[in-house]
């Protein structure tokens, strides 16, 4: 660049405006350009190299601009008090050469810095204003066509660009995991919603990619090339050098992945939106053609802070903000458009000029539109239910055929053979399950040859081709991240979780992105998945709190996120059907507690009783969302209200009194956690009077709390309530763990208590 391009007005500390400034600097510079006019054909090479035209160059230097005066307008409409995001993409609008060099079909997850490729994108599709879309975002009107107001965000149906939120590298993994299970989508037949030869596209900054969440979806897409397999993914990492304020070290990120194996290296000068094309060209074509990761390099600015309210003096010197602004992309473009003789200076402060109009219209109409105004509104695609749909698609029983073969001939048919315990009648749901589904997909860590850990999945890698039933590295967050992409792309995913406690390793992948994607995109994403999880405690001390974890708090913390947990084999298998149901028809993500100590238990009140054996329920049976299921109905001394190991506890305490005492116990097996039946539990509640919730989580943050504060609020002071819980406390190893969770002396004792209380 010419050196009058450098030149930038001097700043007065944290008093100067930089938006102003960088506004300068460019009509500045332009006013200032000296040069001999040209008039070049527009439909002629620009550089001979990048193979782009003139014409189209100036396609994206309209973009870089219409970009630049987003940023300029957000901050403006802050002031106003009409706009509420201000975190910006100046210095990053080489990201338009990225989205000229791929497809507007390649799913894009992109860094919210993107402003530049979604306003090149958009040229792809006829109809899309990427200008006034993004004025509703930023002023969180209703009408946003991508959030509803609920966020700012980057996202579009019709460019396939599923919204990201602010959390940092958490759309990482997701990425990878759309780019694996579109091959395995592929190789299954399966007809998803892009090309055969589309790319993934994900977009992250330097200080992202440091991120433990980062460094898992690079690993597996790396882990995923290594062997040979397909994972068509470009990442892109736009390196501006600073996160917020933290510095990322010079020639970091070219060292930590210029050599990484499987993943091809790329790097370009992000400030040249033609060198930014022109890299990304060669990248997406590698990509496209070998069906391998590849990682496109490029070195950019950040200009005007992190965000409008972010004070870059108090952290850099006035020089390095100075030589920033002096690096700006689109002094650059507008360098290449004058010395080309493209376009005059007046023409291009003439553009400039009428971009900033347009943004400006947009803005104020934006501000103009309606916001959500009602709780019902706001949470309107949060969790979609339509249970008529449901309950038709769990007991759709239109598979004989494939059923037949995968269980081995009509006489092998599960429901034909004899009541089994839980784990087994689990194992028979899933081959059900695949059997019925040609989308469903099961995998995780060690659940193919092996079976799972505790065998549940025996027999599944022996009935399933290998592109349906796999096992993964051992990476909870790679596994989400791979369900997520295949439910993205319309898979039915089916990923286990090995123990309850490894869930909190990767829980962000369901609460802040599988649960959260049909809220940040008013309905029109969704990411279902059925995540089996085996959890809860009681096994005789085995294995210690990571084998023994009773902390079910942080799942149902979650907005949107359907819980499961079966005490019995019938259940467990109509209760899949359920949550295989909600995947595919509303979209959801639903977890599935299983409790391990139950997997292999056969008895209920003596050694070989087979009290808990269950026979097989047929195909056309299922568990509506919610539905709870009842022992003794006709009891009505006491209500003990439970779910898990609770039940057969609770079982057999009642029993006890029964034969002690004469009470009558009835319980409720909640069977869901979320959302919890209050309607279902007030009612059994009101005919009795008194009610003991018995939870295995712990005293804070278990059901129990919800359950009570539903009983209250629903019948006031007309009922007596106690719980027993869990401590608050991890799960010791051996005979200890008997000290922190509930026991039955314990649920006799407080049963007891009530009774006797009303006597």
């Amino acid at each position: 660049m010419s050196s009058s391009s450098s030149r930038s007005p001097r700043g007065a500390g944290n008093t100067t405006n930089r938006a102003e400034v960088v506004d300068g600097n460019f009509r500045a510079f332009v006013e200032q350009w000296r040069g001999a006019p040209a008039t070049p054909d527009p439909d002629a090479s620009i550089d001979g190299a990048s193979g782009l035209t003139g014409a189209a160059f100036l396609e994206l230097f309209e973009s870089q601009m219409l970009s630049r005066h987003l940023d300029l307008e957000a901050r403006a409409m802050r002031a106003r008090n009409e706009g509420f995001y201000t975190i910006g993409s100046s210095g990053h609008e080489g990201s338009a050469g990225v989205a000229r060099a791929t497809r507007h079909t390649d799913p894009a997850f992109l860094h919210y810095r993107s402003g530049g490729f979604m306003m090149e994108r958009s040229r792809a599709v006829p109809g899309v204003d990427p200008v006034y879309d993004t004025a509703l975002s930023l002023a969180a009107s209703a009408d946003d066509p991508i959030s509803g107001g609920r966020h700012k965000v980057w996202g579009s149906v019709e460019l396939h660009v599923p919204p990201q939120t602010s959390t940092i590298a958490s759309h990482v993994p997701k990425a990878v995991g759309t780019a694996v299970a579109h091959g395995l989508g592929q190789r299954g037949g399966i007809d998803m919603a892009v090309p055969p030869d589309a790319i993934v596209l994900c977009s992250f900054g330097d200080a992202a990619a440091n991120h433990a969440t980062a460094l898992a979806g690079f690993n597996s897409a790396c882990w995923t090339a290594y062997q040979n397999l397909p994972c068509p993914i470009l990442f892109v990492c736009e390196d501006n050098g600073i996160g917020i304020s933290v510095q990322t070290p010079s020639g970091w990120i070219e060292a930590a992945f210029r050599d990484r194996p499987g993943l091809r290296y790329f790097h370009a000068d992000g400030l040249d939106v033609i060198a930014a094309y022109a890299a990304a060209h060669e990248a997406a074509e590698y990509v496209r053609r070998t069906r391998r990761p590849a990682f496109l390099h490029l070195d950019v600015v950040r200009l005007l802070g992190h965000a409008g309210s972010d004070v870059e003096s108090r952290y850099r010197g006035l020089d390095a903000i100075e030589r920033d602004e002096a690096a700006d992309p689109l002094l650059r473009s507008a360098e290449r458009a004058l010395t080309t003789g493209l376009l005059t200076p007046s023409a291009v402060l003439d553009r400039y000029e009428t971009v900033r109009g347009r943004v400006r219209d947009a803005a104020r109409r934006a501000a103009a539109r309606p916001r959500l105004a009602t709780r019902a509104e706001v949470m309107a695609p949060l969790a979609p239910m339509t249970p008529a749909r449901v309950r038709a698609e769990a007991t759709r029983a239109d598979h004989g055929a494939q059923r037949a073969a995968v269980f081995g001939g009509h006489e092998r048919l599960p429901e034909r053979l004899p009541p089994r315990h839980l784990a087994i009648q689990i194992g028979r749901a899933l081959h059900d399950l695949l059997a019925k589904y040609p989308q469903a997909l099961a995998f995780g860590e060690d659940v193919a040859q092996k079976g799972g850990v505790y065998t549940v999945t025996t027999g599944l890698a022996r009935a399933f081709p290998p592109h349906r039933v796999f096992n993964t590295l051992l990476d909870e967050t790679t596994i989400l991240g791979v369900a997520q992409g295949a439910g993205l792309l319309g898979l039915l995913p089916i990923p286990e979780i090995q123990y309850l406690a490894y869930v909190h390793n990767a829980a962000d992948q369901i609460r802040g992105e599988a649960c959260s994607l049909q809220f940040f995109s008013s309905g029109q994403y969704a990411n279902p998945m059925l995540i089996r999880i085996a959890g809860l405690a009681y096994q005789k001390g085995f294995g210690g709190h990571f084998h023994n974890d009773n902390s079910i708090a942080a799942l149902r913390d979650i907005p949107g996120l359907v819980i499961a947990c079966p005490s019995r084999g019938d259940d467990a298998a109509m209760m899949l059907r359920t949550c295989a149901a909600l995947c595919r028809i509303d979209g959801r993500v639903a977890a599935f507690i299983e409790p391990i100590a139950l997997y292999m238990t056969k008895d209920l009140h003596a050694e070989g009783d087979g009290g808990w054996l269950f026979d097989y329920p047929a195909p056309d049976c299922a568990v509506e969302l919610g539905e709870p299921r009842i022992y003794h109905p006709d009891a009505t001394d006491l209500l003990i209200v439970t779910y898990g190991n609770g039940v057969p506890m609770s079982l057999r305490v009642a029993e006890r009194l029964r034969r002690q005492h004469g009470t009558a116990v009835r319980v409720l097996d909640l069977r869901w956690l979320k959302p919890i039946n209050h309607e279902a539990i007030a009612a059994h509640a009101r005919l009795i009077g008194r009610v003991l919730v018995v939870d295995e989580g712990r005293t804070t943050g278990g059901p129990a709390e919800e359950i009570i504060t539903g009983l209250v609020e629903s019948c006031g002071g007309a009922l007596q309530c106690a719980r027993v819980a869990g401590a608050d406390s991890y799960v010791p190893l051996g005979a200890a763990a008997n000290l922190v969770l509930v026991s039955e002396e314990e649920i006799a004792t407080e049963a007891r208590r009530l009774v006797q209380a009303d006597a």
